[in-house]
C-alpha cells in the first residue's frame, strides 16, 4: 500500500512544477459542512475506488466534527471507518483535521493523549494531519507536530485566517516561518469563514511565496460566494494546493467545486491533469447520495453575503440557528448574530473556528436567551478567560474576564503543561470496558459518549438516527414504541417524526410543561397532560419516566436551577457540603458546551435531586441548599 501511495505521489509531481494540485473534502468537510457530518461510511465506500483513480493530491476523508458525530449519532466506530477507508483507497494520500491540543475535542488534553492519538491515527491510515490552533498559538501546536515527525507523517501545519484590527498579513507571514523552522511540511491557510477575498489571497500568498520555502496550500468555505475568484488569483501568485469539493456537495458551507477548478485552470501553465469525466461520473454518484440525506441539510448552508459583515463561518450560522430552535428562541437569530461580534472583541477577537467559535457563539447565545450579559457563564468561557485555551490573539475586555473568572489570574504558560498525564489512570478507569487502544483514545475524547457507544456495541443495540422517517398509511395520529420506552415515531397526516419526552415541568393554571424532543428539537408543549401530545396507550409506557423527572419546583432561595434545559456533566459537592455563594455545585450540557451551575446562597448541600445523566429543565430544584 505504501508503495502505491508512492507512485502516485510522484505521478503527481511529475508534471510542471506550476501545476496546481487538488484536494477533495468530499469525505469530510463537504458533508461536514452541508449535511451535518451525518455521510456514512456505507456511502463513502460506494465511491471510494474511484475517488482513488483520480490522482487528488489527498483526501480529507477523517478528523474535525466527524469523530464525534460517528460516535454520537451514526452509531460507528471513527476507527474502523479509517481502516475501512483506507483498505479501500490504497493509492492516495489520506488527510486528516486535528485541532492541536484539542485534537477532534472541545478541549485541551495531555500530551501523552496527542502523541498517542497521533501515533494510532498514523498507524490506522492517516497520511497527512492538518494541524491547527482556534487561537494560532504555537505553543498548542508544538506536542502535535512532534508526534508527527515521529511517525513519519506529512505535517500540514496551519494558519486560521481571519480579519480583525489585531490580525495581519505580515503577522501570518511571520507565523508560517515559525511553523516552517517547526518542522512543517506543507502551510495551510485555513479560511474557516470565507472571508479571504481575491486581493488579499493574492498579497497573502505572494508574501509567503517570497519567505517561506515548503509548498503552501489554500483552504477556504464557498459562504460569502468568494471562494473560487479567491483561489484563482491565489494560484496566481504562487499557490500550490487547492481544497475543493465535488460539484454535488460543493459551494455554501462547503468548498468550490472540484470540477469547476479543474476546467478552469485547463490548458493553463496551472492543469491539474485530473479527468473531468471521471469527475463527473462521482458527481452523479455523490449527486444520488446526497438524497438520502436531505433532511440533515439546513436553510443556511448556501451562499451568504452576511458572512462578509458578522465574520460568522456558514457552518456557525446554522450551528447558532440549531442550538436557538433547541430553546424554542428562533426569532432571536438576527440579535445573536449581532451579539456575536460584541463577544468576539471582548475576547480579543479569536479566529471563529472549532472550538472557539463555539466558545463564542454559545456565549452570545446565551447572552440574549437570558437576557442579561454573562449573567449565565459556560465552563468553556469561563477558561477561555483563564487562558486555559491558549493567548487570545488582541487584549481582551476586562469587564468581561471579571465576569467570567473574578479576581484569579490567566495563566500564562503553555495551557497543556498544567495537564497531568491521563492514558494510565483512563486505562484503569475503564477496564474491561475498552477492547483496545483506540477504545481508550475514544473515552478520553468523549467519555460520555464512548460509554453508552461501548454499551451498545457490547449488548448488540447499535442503531444510527434514520435516514428516512418510515411513511405510515394511517392518516390519523398513531404511535410505535421504537429503540426505548422514551422514544416514538410519531406519524400525523402522513408526516413522521422521532419524538423524545426529554422531561417534564410544573403544572400552572392546571397545565403542565412538557419538554419534548422532535428530531433532535427540543420543543416545550403546555398541556394538562401527556396524553394531548402522544395517544394515551403510551401513557403506561412513559410514565415512569414522567414521574422521575419531575423534580421540586424552585421556590426557596437556596433552590439551584438551570438556566437552560441540558443533561447533567458532572456534580461537583455531595450532601452535607458547606458551599459559598457563586460556588460551581454541577454542570449541564447544553449546545454542546458545558454550562457551570452555581449556588445562589452560602450554607449547606441538603439534598441532591439529579445524577450525572439526567435530563434537567429550567425551574426544577437540582440541589436544595440550606442557609447556616
Amino acid at each position: 500500500m505504501g508503495n502505491n501511495r508512492n507512485k502516485n505521489r510522484k505521478k503527481n509531481n511529475r508534471n510542471n512544477k506550476k501545476k496546481v494540485c487538488i484536494t477533495d473534502t468530499v469525505l469530510r468537510d463537504a458533508h461536514q459542512s452541508l449535511l451535518a457530518t451525518r455521510m456514512r461510511t456505507s456511502d463513502m465506500l460506494n465511491v471510494a475506488s474511484l475517488l482513488d483513480r483520480v490522482g487528488y493530491w489527498s483526501l480529507e476523508v477523517w478528523g474535525g466534527a466527524t469523530f464525534d458525530a460517528c460516535l454520537r449519532f451514526l452509531k460507528e466506530d471513527p476507527w474502523e471507518r479509517l481502516k475501512v477507508l483506507r483498505k479501500a483507497i490504497p493509492n492516495t494520500r489520506l488527510q486528516m483535521l486535528l485541532r492541536g491540543q484539542n485534537l477532534v475535542g472541545y478541549r485541551h488534553y495531555p500530551d501523552d493523549v496527542v502523541r498517542k492519538f497521533i501515533e494510532r491515527a498514523a498507524k490506522n491510515g492517516i497520511d497527512v494531519f492538518r494541524i491547527f490552533d482556534a487561537l494560532n498559538d504555537i505553543r498548542n501546536l508544538e506536542t502535535a507536530i512532534k508526534a508527527c515527525k515521529e511517525v513519519k507523517a506529512h505535517v500540514e501545519a496551519t494558519i486560521c485566517y481571519t480579519v480583525s484590527p489585531v490580525h495581519s498579513h505580515d503577522g501570518f507571514v511571520e507565523m508560517a516561518l515559525r511553523l516552517e523552522r517547526m518542522g512543517a511540511d506543507t502551510i495551510c491557510i485555513k479560511d474557516m469563514a470565507g472571508l479571504l477575498a481575491p486581493g488579499a489571497a493574492y498579497d497573502l500568498v505572494g508574501k509567503l511565496k517570497a519567505k517561506v520555502r515548503v509548498p503552501i496550500h489554500i483552504h477556504s468555505h464557498d459562504s460569502s460566494g468568494l471562494a473560487s475568484m479567491s483561489y484563482l488569483k491565489a494560484i496566481e501568485a504562487g499557490a500550490d494546493i487547492v481544497d475543493t469539493a465535488i460539484s454535488s456537495l460543493a459551494s455554501g458551507t462547503s468548498q468550490p467545486p472540484t470540477e469547476s477548478m479543474v476546467a478552469a485552470l485547463r490548458d493553463t501553465p496551472h492543469d491539474t491533469g485530473l479527468d473531468l469525466s471521471l469527475l463527473s461520473e462521482i458527481a452523479d454518484i455523490f449527486r444520488e447520495i446526497r438524497k438520502r440525506y436531505k433532511r440533515f441539510e439546513s436553510e443556511y448552508t448556501g451562499i451568504n453575503t452576511k458572512t462578509l459583515v458578522v465574520q460568522i463561518p456558514g457552518g456557525m450560522i446554522s450551528n447558532l440557528a440549531h442550538q436557538l430552535k433547541e430553546q424554542n428562541a428562533l426569532e432571536k437569530m438576527d440579535e445573536v448574530l449581532e451579539e456575536v461580534p460584541r463577544v468576539r472583541k471582548e475576547m480579543g477577537y479569536p479566529p471563529l473556528v472549532t472550538p472557539t467559535s463555539q466558545v463564542v457563539g454559545t456565549q452570545a447565545t446565551l447572552n440574549i436567551l437570558t437576557g442579561e450579559r454573562y449573567k449565565v457563564i459556560t465552563s468553556e468561557t469561563r477558561n477561555y478567560f483563564k487562558g486555559l485555551y491558549g493567548k487570545p490573539p488582541g487584549p481582551v475586555d476586562e469587564k468581561a474576564r471579571k465576569k467570567a473568572i473574578g479576581d484569579e489570574k490567566p495563566v500564562t504558560c503553555r495551557p497543556a503543561d498544567l495537564l497531568e498525564p491521563e492514558l494510565d489512570r483512563i486505562t484503569r478507569e475503564i477496564d474491561g470496558k475498552a477492547k483496545s487502544i483506540e477504545d481508550i483514545l475514544t473515552y478520553a475524547l468523549f467519555p460520555m459518549v464512548a460509554l453508552e457507544f461501548f454499551e451498545q456495541r457490547d449488548s448488540g443495540r447499535l442503531e444510527p438516527e434514520p435516514l428516512e422517517i418510515p411513511e405510515e398509511k394511517e392518516a390519523k395520529p398513531h404511535l410505535v414504541p421504537h429503540l426505548a420506552p422514551s422514544e416514538f415515531i410519531v406519524t400525523v397526516h402522513g408526516e413522521s417524526y422521532r419524538v423524545k419526552v426529554a422531561g417534564a415541568g410544573h403544572k400552572t393554571e392546571d397545565k403542565r410543561p412538557f419538554f419534548i424532543m422532535i428530531d433532535n428539537r427540543l420543543e416545550e408543549v403546555m398541556v394538562e397532560s401527556l396524553t394531548e401530545v402522544i395517544p394515551s396507550t403510551a401513557g403506561e409506557i412513559v410514565g415512569d419516566l414522567i414521574t422521575q423527572s419531575v423534580r421540586p419546583k424552585a421556590r426557596k432561595e437556596g433552590d439551584v436551577t438551570t438556566p437552560v434545559p441540558g443533561k447533567v456533566t458532572s456534580i461537583k459537592v455531595a450532601v452535607g457540603d458547606r458551599v459559598s455563594e457563586g460556588d460551581t455545585v454541577l454542570t449541564v450540557e447544553a449546545m454542546k458546551m458545558e454550562n457551570e451551575v452555581h449556588t445562589p446562597i452560602s450554607g449547606v448541600i441538603k439534598k441532591i435531586n439529579v445524577k450525572i445523566g439526567d435530563s434537567v429543565n429550567p425551574d426544577e430544584t437540582l440541589i436544595e441548599v440550606e442557609p447556616e
